[in-house]
């Protein structure tokens, strides 16, 4: 696969290894790839377990933080925008990157991922969109989005705008698949 801009949408929680692990497990996926990890830029929680996992097996880091979190930005990466706030951020996420995987994280995670369904929705972008479903983590959302889906609240069929991933193995190989680079 030639390197991609990964944008990975996840908590700055501290999580348990349920999420840690496989999190650990995408990230050296990334790093291995030579893609680089497109993400909030946060040193703290699952983002730093992430970023870690990437530099140590050779990825990049291209971190976007906002203004008010800067204090927890990542420091030595090979690139880092700070926004002024977080519509911005938002927007430069997506901007710089060529796939989405939405990894496990609380209000500020859903957000970043209903963004990128709605722009795939009314066809602003057609990057490839992930839901990495760690330890059934997302299963409740998933059954909502069927939901959405066969009572005709989404104008497109539900498999054009994400794909959901159990394992970190199947979300970088959907995203080989989908960028026609494998």
């Amino acid at each position: 696969m030639a390197p991609v801009n990964i944008c990975v949408f996840l908590s700055a929680a501290d999580l348990a290894d349920r999420y840690t692990t496989p999190a650990r497990e995408f990230a050296r996926l990334i790093g291995k790839g030579g893609h680089t990890l497109v993400w909030g830029g946060s040193d703290v929680g699952l983002m730093k377990v992430v970023a870690d996992g990437v530099e140590e097996t050779g990825g990049r880091l291209l971190g976007v933080s906002v203004e008010f979190l800067s204090a927890k930005a990542r420091q030595g990466v090979d690139e880092m925008v700070v926004a002024k706030d977080l519509a911005e951020r938002k927007r430069l996420l997506l901007e710089k990157a060529d796939a989405v995987v939405i990894m496990v994280g609380g209000t500020g995670t859903l957000d970043e991922a209903t963004e990128i369904l709605e722009l795939k929705k009314h066809g602003h972008t057609d990057m490839p969109v992930v839901l990495l479903n760690t330890a059934g983590f997302y299963d409740g959302l998933k059954e909502q989005f069927h939901r959405m889906e066969a009572e005709g609240f989404l104008p497109r069929p539900l498999n054009e705008l994400v794909f959901f991933a159990e394992e970190p193995v199947g979300a970088l190989a959907y995203l080989e698949e989908s960028r026609g680079i494998a």
